[in-house]
């Protein structure tokens, strides 16, 4: 049976480091805020902004939700992300992607200040990823995958590990970031030639997919570590994960469930960027 990686004691330990640079700020008169824009009624945009509004309250952070919809055109965005960058008692600004199709990307990132930027959705901070260095942050999940390996003495120093997507919310950068930790990373896709060969060479196999129950057993072999980062919508409106649980979790060394699992973390990161923003602004 495998070890259960459950994401909620890491985030508590999270938290409770938090309290203290909470209450320093606030003895300063600085509430740190955080800024939630959602376009449109996306499902798993829904899900997250929940979550975080939930870590909000929790960690005792300021939150304010933006909604647009769905129809909305690129430059309204660029102009709530401006009024927003511009708001001194806003340090963080989560944009909840996917955005509609209609709407360019690229442009609404750009008009987000790097500084407020605490899900990393501009050019900066992935540079800042790739580089070591500028203003910007880390997308959350990425961390929160890190945090939870951490927290449960799994170490990446001369390990090999195979990532299943590419996106650069999370597959890439995870794989900058875990090849500076010294472990030797394969960074595959959905259309990779012999993928379960390729997730079975892993001693860690993260999946950030985003196809629900896609890992199956063909793609484990026994005493892997495997770390799920999916999180899909199925028809009854249950949140479901990338790895198929009740046929891996017999191979698996160590398992993190979906939910209760990474998303867990990655909401408490994200509040660990919203205060080190408000830190930086002071």
């Amino acid at each position: 049976m495998s070890e259960i990686l459950y994401g909620t004691p890491v985030a508590d330990t999270l938290r409770i480091e938090l309290r203290s640079r909470i209450a320093a700020l606030r003895e300063q008169g600085i509430e740190p805020c955080l800024a939630i824009v959602r376009v449109g009624e996306d499902p798993g945009s829904l899900s997250y902004e929940r979550s975080a509004l939930r870590a909000c309250e929790k960690a005792d952070i300021r939150s304010r939700s933006f909604v647009l919809p769905a129809d909305s055109s690129t430059e309204a965005v660029i102009a709530l992300l401006e009024t927003i960058s511009s708001d001194p008692l806003i340090h963080g600004c989560l944009l909840l992607r996917p955005l509609p199709r209609q709407i360019e990307e690229h442009r609404v990132c750009a008009a987000l200040r790097p500084e407020k930027d605490v899900d990393g959705a501009t050019d900066s901070s992935l540079r800042r990823v790739f580089v070591g260095r500028g203003p910007g942050f880390c997308p959350c999940t990425p961390e929160a995958v890190l945090a939870l390996l951490d927290y449960y003495g799994i170490p990446l120093t001369g390990k090999r590990v195979t990532i299943v997507g590419r996106s650069l919310v999370v597959g890439r950068p995870l794989a900058l970031l875990m090849t500076g930790r010294d472990a030797t990373v394969t960074l595959c896709h959905r259309k990779s030639p012999d993928l379960p060969a390729r997730c079975r060479e892993a001693d860690i196999l993260v999946v950030a997919a985003g196809s629900a129950g896609m890992i199956t057993a063909d793609y484990v072999r026994e005493g892997q570590v495997v770390v799920d980062v999916g999180t899909t919508m199925n028809a009854e409106g249950k949140l479901c994960g990338d790895v198929d649980f009740p046929a891996v979790e017999p191979l698996a060394a160590a398992l993190s469930p979906v939910p209760r699992g990474v998303g867990a973390i990655t909401t408490a990161i994200l509040m660990k960027h919203v205060v080190t923003a408000a830190e930086t602004m002071t």
